[in-house]
């Protein structure tokens, strides 16, 4: 299809052909409505009948919406003209990378500064769930200022594994290998693609590093007389580290080495890293320069890590009790904890500590097994377990920094620093303490009253009521107590999915009525420090969490006042916006300690699990995913996957190794369950209830429109259908609010239901929810937890009367029939097992066996609130997170003087 001057799309006017491949023809064009021009990229004719393509120039709308980065270019619309869709897109006038290289190489300033425009855009790309694999020079705009603009994601897609002939988008050269199918340019693509095989994150930092390389030399990486040539260059050859000009700065060599492995389990995983680098070097000598690429190659993974260990401790040596004697710059460094253990990076809790001297790390990690607080003095190499800690959680010091507080199993408990007898000092919930310097523990709790602050002595007692909640608060999470006195800080909730819209609140140490100091942020910690104004307090900055970046504000401590407007500090930091937490930490005299979202790692691959406790790959892209649900033909497993803003639900076909986005809409969509005949799922969503989950209806095949089955003031979550399709169960309420609901789908004269009117199947005082119908439909599985114990399994008729009768024995959850057998399946909570029971029916009563480990490993811990596995109708295999004893996550990042830093940063904001 061609389009002459003058023609027109809807309300745009045709201006001229600015290019054409095999994704789409591109036109200026312009908005006579908004009186602009625009870039017009058109469906190319031979496609525009092709239900599949349409599709996927659709779904390429759906990923530019997603993207809202200054180095991207933007979407404004998806026009749909007659029968010629269209993408209504940024012009980006000027020339692209590609003509600028035609030129001849960039200036070494020039090239990193492009690069480090170009990882930044790749790096908001792969936050939000979404590969390029296409990046090419072609590709990237350069605007007449000098600012990149990655273009064209007509390849993207959500990271995948790869997929089939039949299904992958047309390329601007198709090339079919017989491992699969060939995505992107031949002189830009990683191996793995050339081979035919999954691109992932580290296949666009393959690309990145060709781009930078060419760059800097002039020339392409891999060049070649042909496709045929080029691809077997990127497989088999080196890049000519020859042509680096002399005076490459060492850190940039060392760049390109790490992205241009061909092993990709060898390459730079991740695009920040690259960042990082190219921010964190100086040029270097001729000397330097020259050094072989064996040397570079041997001190990649270690060098960076090794050159701030060498800060670290070099600080450490000379660092002053004076306040005057600190240097005035900050350092953010990252160090090594000396041990095998890997750090627990649980949404649910805040799992780094710091001692208020700053001189000693406090951390939850897992070793051989075994999930303890670590302690690490900060001038020593090694850490050490502490012994009865087990399964501890959000750890916190005492003001002398003597002690360590932690809840573990409901109890709150505290153990010596130098280790010795752990001892339980009352019931406690999670969300983190506060010790005081009265010798008083702060902390969150469930009681009679709903969520509250409670407050019991250091050395034990019984816990009292701490202040009041604010109109309309429900959860109170994570507090500090304010140093002099002056109050506890502490983070307060009223929505009930998410705490983006908290408020951080102030209560006198006293107890009483708190003092709201900021609205919609969480996690809020005092800091200590920077110079004091007359008159306007000590110098010191409340810092806090809004939309995952890390803010601060001047502060008067003596009015309880901020000062001035906000500054954002830190981005990067590991949260959880679901839960109100961060992994961060500061101490009194100034020291945070925090660690990087990257190292978190919330993207984990599906793993399948049998019996024996072997896993093999199910899908081994990386996601941010939970509450896995099989099919009733186990052909496909639905899931929930989180992009850092919002959860949708995805369909994952796994023996075609194929993955469908169902739910698109602003909002967190989550729980997928699937009806009896498989054709479709209900979920919960808040996207038209402002936190407040109800329930909804989409099609498996992602035709039709979501439905929306409720509308309830009360959060809502669907738990399973009836074998029948006559009843489904959901949970309903929050909490000791929370009950087991029953929807029938028809009516019944004979037990009064009515067809679309829930009634409670079970609603006590006690939080039941999680309801599982057995796969004959007369029992029903649910998670029970009272006041005074943990939660367990029970099961009872449907729809009664009798039972019920209690499964578990030690901690039950997320119970699951198996639909091949007599074994009813459940995770302890306690050790990440799951486990099962065999049963028999006798008459109308059930009768089940001990439970006993259904696999002999334990399996990766994801949010408490998720369901963290799926069992395949076969009865014989799981589909989980398994735990990767390869992976070990050691590194924590400190930033020394962070007082003094802020008060720099804030300085002049009125």
């Amino acid at each position: 299809m061609f389009l002459p001057a003058g023609a027109k799309l809807g309300p745009y006017d045709i201006v001229a052909p600015l290019g054409a491949g095999g994704m789409g023809e591109v036109y200026r064009g312009r908005d006579t409505r908004l009186n602009r021009d625009v870039a017009l990229k058109v469906l190319p004719e031979a496609f525009s009948q092709d239900a599949e393509r349409l599709t996927r120039f659709r779904r390429e709308a759906h990923v530019l919406a997603s993207l809202n980065h200054p180095h991207i270019g933007s979407i404004y619309g998806l026009e749909e003209s007659g029968a010629v869709p269209c993408l209504v897109l940024e012009l980006v006038d000027g020339e692209t990378l590609a003509d600028r290289l035609k030129r001849g190489a960039l200036p070494i300033d020039e090239a990193i500064r492009f690069a480090t425009q170009l990882a930044d855009a790749l790096g908001a790309a792969h936050e939000s769930g979404i590969i390029h694999r296409d990046l090419k020079p072609a590709n990237i705009a350069l605007t007449p200022d000098d600012q990149v603009k990655v273009l064209d994601f007509g390849l993207a897609r959500a990271i995948d594994p790869p997929v089939s002939q039949s299904s992958s988008p047309p390329t601007p050269k198709p090339l079919v290998t017989q491992d699969g199918v060939v995505l992107g340019t031949a002189a830009y693509m990683s191996p793995e693609q050339a081979k035919g095989r999954a691109a992932d994150k580290r296949s666009d930092v393959w690309a990145f590093g060709c781009i930078v390389y060419e760059m800097i030399t002039g020339v392409t990486a891999f060049p070649g007389e042909d496709v045929l040539d080029t691809l077997t260059a990127v497989m088999r050859s080196e890049p000519d580290w020859s042509a680096l000009p002399a005076r490459t700065p060492a850190h940039v060599r060392t760049l390109l080495e790490g992205c241009l492995r061909k092993d990709r389990k060898e390459r730079i995983a991740d695009i920040a890293v690259a960042r990082f680098l190219l921010a964190a070097g100086s040029p270097s000598t001729a000397a330097e320069a020259g050094a072989p690429r064996s040397r570079v190659a041997r001190v990649l993974p270690w060098a960076l890590f090794a050159a701030v260990g060498a800060v670290l401790v070099a600080m450490l040596l000379v660092r002053s009790p004076s306040r005057a004697a600190r240097p005035a710059t900050p350092r953010t460094v990252v160090v090594l904890t000396g041990t095998a253990a890997t750090l627990r990076t649980d949404p649910g809790g805040s799992n780094i500590a710091l001692s208020p001297d700053g001189t000693t790390l406090a951390f939850v990690a897992q070793e051989a097994g075994d999930r303890r607080v670590f302690v690490r003095k900060l001038d020593q190499l090694l850490a050490t377990s502490l012994a009865g800690t087990e399964n501890a959680n959000s750890p916190f010091f005492s003001p002398d920094g003597r002690w360590i507080a932690f809840v573990e199993s409901g109890v709150l408990r505290k153990v010596p620093v130098s280790g010795g007898v752990v001892i339980g000092l009352c019931e406690a919930g999670g969300g983190g303490g506060a010790w005081t310097e009265d010798d008083t523990i702060i902390f969150p709790a469930t009681v009679r009253a709903g969520a509250r602050l409670m407050r019991v002595p250091a050395a034990g007692g019984t816990p009292v009521l701490f202040g009041t909640p604010t109109a309309g608060a429900t959860t109170p999470r994570y507090p500090q107590a304010l140093p002099g006195g002056k109050g506890v800080l502490y983070t307060e909730n009223a929505s009930t999915v998410g705490f983006e819209g908290a408020t951080l609140v102030i209560a006198p140490q006293s107890g009483g009525t708190p003092k709201i100091v900021i609205r919609g942020a969480y996690f809020g910690r005092y800091v200590p420090g920077g110079l004091a104004s007359p008159g306007r307090g000590d110098g010191g900055h409340l810092i806090y969490i809004r939309k995952g970046t890390l803010f601060a504000v001047r502060f008067d401590l003596d009015r309880l006042e901020t000062i001035g407007e906000e500054a954002p500090v830190l981005e990067g930091v590991a949260t959880s916006s679901e839960y109100g937490s961060a992994h961060l930490a500061v101490s009194q005299e100034g020291t945070l300690a925090y660690l990087p979202a990257e190292f978190a790692m919330p993207a984990y691959p599906i793993s399948w699990m049998t019996r024996d406790g072997r896993t093999s790959v199910l899908r081994a892209a990386r996601a941010d995913w939970s509450n896995p649900r099989f099919s009733p033909d186990g052909q496909r497993l639905a899931i929930e996957i989180r992009d850092g803003k919002q959860s949708d639900i995805w369909v994952y076909e796994w023996s075609r190794d194929t993955l469908t986005q169902l739910t698109f809409d602003p909002g967190n969509d989550g729980m997928p369950v699937w009806s009896p005949d498989g054709r479709g799922l209900v979920f919960a969503s808040d996207r038209a209830t402002r936190g407040v989950p109800n329930l909804y209806w989409v099609n498996a095949d992602g035709t039709g429109e979501v439905t929306r089955l409720r509308e309830s003031p009360r959060a809502e979550r669907p738990d399973s259908w009836h074998k029948s399709g006559r009843f489904l169960a959901f949970t309903a309420g929050v909490n000791r609010d929370a009950d087991v609901m029953i929807l029938p789908m028809q009516g019944d004269a004979v037990r009064g239901w009515t067809a679309g009117k829930p009634f409670a199947l079970l609603a006590t005082p006690a939080n039941e929810s999680g309801a599982m119908f057995s796969p004959d439909g007369r029992w029903i599985a649910y998670t029970l937890n009272e006041r005074t114990t943990l939660a367990n399994v029970y099961v009872r008729p449907f729809p009664g009367p009798g039972g019920p009768w209690r499964i578990s024995d030690d901690r039950g959850t997320a119970p699951d029939w198996s639909a091949s057998g007599h074994e009813l399946l459940f995770l302890n909570s306690k050790t990440n097992m799951i486990m099962f029971v065999s049963y028999s029916v006798a008459g109308d009563s059930f009768r089940a066996d001990q439970p006993q480990p259904w696999q002999p490993t334990s399996i990766m811990a994801l949010a408490t609130s998720s369901r963290r596995f799926a069992i395949h109708p076969d009865g014989k295999r799981l589909a989980l997170v398994a735990r990767d004893p390869s992976v070990v996550q050691d590194k924590v990042a400190l930033f020394f003087n962070f007082g003094d830093y802020l008060q720099t940063l804030t300085a002049g904001r009125k």
